[in-house]
């Protein structure tokens, strides 16, 4: 602090937001911006003195002295303490007013010249006197109005003696506006602040006495709310004594009216007449019978007895189910099958048909035509992500806010007993603390036991042996095995080429037609396009991705004709590249010519088949065995089970048979970094091994799949379709397939069989007989011999994975 002539001093200027500080008042705040901080350290270097002045607006956050109210107070900082967060609390002591006389430029803080205002001090007059009495009545009467304050200010009050001093400490303790309390520091005249503080409290006073006023009211309302609950329960009580309260009330009268028409059975009709009773003997406005106008009202909604009459004609139902969705002909024969029956016989109660398939091919949608082509209203149930078996069964009515669960929810928005209910994603259901949604799903999917299903909330039996259930789901592995066990499960495949074909040409190109504003003859799409899309631009089990593709089409589209008037488009390879770009995926590499030790297998994905060459190659070493590929633990395996039935049957087929000595043998599956498993892969690779050791090519033109034992024998294995179908674009022309799997051949595509040959095989000795060339004929006799050398244990090959 520096002092300067006329005993002005430059001190740090310490700004505050909403608060006004009084001489001789000791306050304690938190400090938290940077500058502020600052010139607390700064005045606690140099005689801990600061000048406080309030902020003119309180939401500024960086002020400067042009900011400030002229009048402050010089204070001294008692104590610093710091806190959390960046804050620091001080305790600071007022000690007389000042005047800024000139701001003093710091960069680190606010500085300022600021003038000491000494106090006037004049001897009392009989006014002065009267106005110090009016001023500590009127305190004494706010401190009774206001909210309490401490005992020792109205003591503090009586021990002031001058009129300064007393209006500096009633200002200081008043809950009023910052801007208030600045208008009483800034009068430097003692009689007058006094004077003028009368007025402040005076005025606050009267609202005080206005807002006690309004509370004082609206506490009566209350009251008389109490008393009217009161009177209506001595109302019921007399009415009890007298024996009246038998005759319902005209509300409990209707639901008792209405639970009788609907004929629902003893039991059931005896636990609503018992909550009607309840709601007669209630006050209309308590919580309780609110309660059970809800309960009521819910199960009375119910459709306890509202059919939807189905049309069943099987001709129009196949008809329409054709128009609204390509293939899917297991799914469409079973629901053909049932209602059937069902037209035959009423006996049929309602069967749970799972669809099982990856994601896009279809399953939601055809339900949903199931229920268009019947003539039964439809409600989808989303089961992602449930956890709480509340949502299935309800809630108990005890809990605040209960609700039925999600079954009985949709049947009551269906408005019929009969609906079909299409729980979706069912595998993806979990469990926590609450109670496993799964087992509550039990007993609504048991056509044995639904037909008195109990909802929590509901608390009677409703029958649901009436409503069609239809889940769908991605991963069939997830459902738990009793629930699964419930459910007569058909499995989707992912769409072949040709389906997606003409899925694109009969359903999604018009429906984006529609959509877009475009007519048939504006847009035409040739095969060659379509057909493009699909290899080019997508990799899906289902149709989302090439709907989304076919959409961008007809967006950019759209745009062309807008900004350069085009007025019709022929959509062909070239215009689809064109249109969208380089192509994402590229065709996968064929064999051309036969080579030695590589053998085209087939594999199948979620998003179709996929021709899988494997490749072996020998070389001279000690017996090990490397398997790169990405290969899981079964292919693994697979391969294993390949050397050892080669080498159990190496004198037939003309190798050597110490090469699992003397040759190192690695197998590989191109394309390393896509995870690969599975047991179909087994025939290709004992094959390829064949071929390596034999140094005899194997045809180009031939792919194969199955699983192969120890003893040579061709297992069968699943997704022949697909597999076919990669077998078909790649222009193979023969594919060795299981013996047992040539009842599969029916589900095969016309197209597939027409350029296919499908040979089924039972033995790795007629695969080597068909696919390698200059193989000689292995007889039977020869080939059930096996010989495995085990001479040297330590000789046998090491395995490495």
């Amino acid at each position: 602090m520096d002092i300067e002539a006329n005993n002005i001093l430059t001190v740090p200027v310490l700004p505050l937001r909403g608060l006004v500080v009084f001489p001789k008042t000791l306050i304690h705040f938190d400090v938290g911006r940077k500058k502020s901080i600052t010139a607390i350290n700064t005045a606690m270097k140099d005689n801990q003195t600061i000048f406080l002045a309030a902020q003119k607006d309180a939401a500024k956050n960086e002020p400067s002295i042009i900011d400030l109210y002229i009048v402050g107070v010089i204070a001294k900082v008692v104590q610093v303490l710091k806190q959390p967060e960046n804050t620091t609390r001080i305790v600071i002591e007022g000690i007389k007013r000042a005047r800024i006389i000139s701001p003093v430029f710091d960069e680190n803080c606010l500085m300022a010249s600021v003038e000491p205002i000494e106090e006037i001090i004049e001897p009392a007059s009989a006014r002065d006197s009267a106005v110090i009495r009016t001023v500590k009545s009127e305190f004494e009467k706010y401190l009774e109005l206001s909210p309490k304050m401490p005992p020792d200010i109205i003591f503090k009050v009586a021990l002031c003696k001058s009129s300064g001093e007393l209006a500096d400490f009633i200002a200081s303790n008043l809950v009023i506006d910052y801007q208030q309390k600045q208008s009483v520091l800034e009068i430097l005249d003692p009689t007058e602040r006094l004077s003028s503080l009368l007025d402040v409290l005076v005025n606050e006073n009267y609202i005080l006495k206005l807002e006690n006023e309004i509370t004082r009211k609206a506490k009566m309302h209350v009251d008389d709310g109490q008393r009217e609950y009161f009177l209506r329960e001595q109302k019921r009580v007399i009415e009890e004594e007298l024996g009246e309260d038998d005759s319902p009330s005209d509300e409990a009268d209707s639901y008792a009216q209405r639970i009788e028409e609907l004929h629902l059975d003893e039991k059931s009709q005896e636990t609503l007449f018992k909550e009607c009773r309840k709601l007669m003997k209630m006050p209309y406005g308590s919580q309780e019978s609110s309660v059970i106008r809800t309960y009521l009202d819910t199960v009375l909604d119910l459709p306890w007895n509202k059919s939807s009459k189905e049309k069943i004609v099987i001709s129009k139902i196949r008809k329409e189910l054709d128009k609204s969705h390509f293939g899917l002909e297991k799914i469409k024969e079973r629901i053909v099958e049932q209602l059937a029956v069902k037209k035959l016989s009423d006996k049929q109660k309602g069967q749970i048909i799972c669809l099982v398939g990856p994601p896009g091919v279809g399953k939601t949608s055809i339900a949903q035509s199931i229920a268009n082509a019947i003539g039964r209203k439809s409600q989808r149930i989303a089961l992602g992500g449930v956890k709480d078996e509340a949502e299935i069964r309800g809630h108990r009515r005890t809990y605040i806010g209960s609700m039925p669960g999600r079954i009985m929810a949709a049947i009551q928005n269906a408005g019929t007993n009969n609906p079909l209910l299409i729980l979706d994603e069912i595998d993806k259901l979990s469990s926590d603390y609450k109670g496993d949604p799964t087992s509550a799903l039990l007993e609504v999917l048991d056509s044995e036991q639904n037909n008195k299903y109990v909802d929590h909330f509901i608390d009677i039996p409703f029958d649901l042996s009436n409503v069609m259930f239809i889940t769908t789901a991605n991963d069939l592995s997830a459902i738990p095995a009793p629930l699964r066990d419930r459910m007569e499960v058909i499995e989707l495949n992912s769409y072949t080429r040709e389906e997606k074909y003409n899925i694109a040409k009969k359903h999604l190109i018009p429906k984006q037609l529609d959509l877009c504003g475009f007519s048939p003859k504006e847009i035409k799409f040739t095969q060659k396009g379509i057909y493009s899309i699909i290899d080019y631009y997508t990799r899906e089990a289902g149709v989302r991705t090439l709907e989304r593709t076919i959409a961008s089409i007809f967006r950019k589209c759209a745009v062309q004709k807008l900004e350069n008037g085009v007025e019709s488009f022929k959509i062909d390879e070239k215009a689809v590249e064109k249109l969208l770009g380089n192509k994402k995926y590229l065709p996968e590499t064929f064999l051309k010519t036969d080579e030695v030790g590589v053998v085209n297998g087939l594999a199948w994905t979620q998003v179709g088949g996929e021709l899988l060459p494997i490749e072996v190659a020998v070389m001279d070493g000690n017996g090990k065995l490397v398997l790169t590929g990405s290969l899981g633990d079964v292919m693994q395996e697979s391969a294993k089970i390949a050397i050892t039935c080669i080498r159990s049957h190496a004198d037939v087929l003309g190798i050597n048979p110490d090469f699992y000595k003397t040759k190192d043998i690695h197998i590989h599956a191109p394309e390393g970094a896509v995870p690969k498993d599975g047991p179909s892969a087994g025939v290709t690779m004992a094959t390829a091994i064949y071929s390596a050791l034999s140094n005899k090519p194997v045809r180009h033109d031939v792919a194969m799949t199955g699983e192969i034992t120890l003893r040579g024998k061709v297992l069968p294995i699943g997704g022949l379709k697909e597999k076919s179908m990669a077998a078909y674009r790649h222009k193979i022309s023969t594919v060795i397939i299981p013996e047992q799997n040539k009842t599969d051949l029916s589900e095969i595509d016309n197209a597939v069989k027409e350029n296919v040959d499908f040979i089924p095989v039972d033995n790795i000795k007629d695969i080597i007989s068909i696919a390698t060339l200059d193989s000689e004929k292995i007889s039977n006799a020869k080939w059930n011999r096996i010989n495995i050398p085990f001479e040297n244990q330590e000789n046998t090959p090491t395995i490495r994975q």
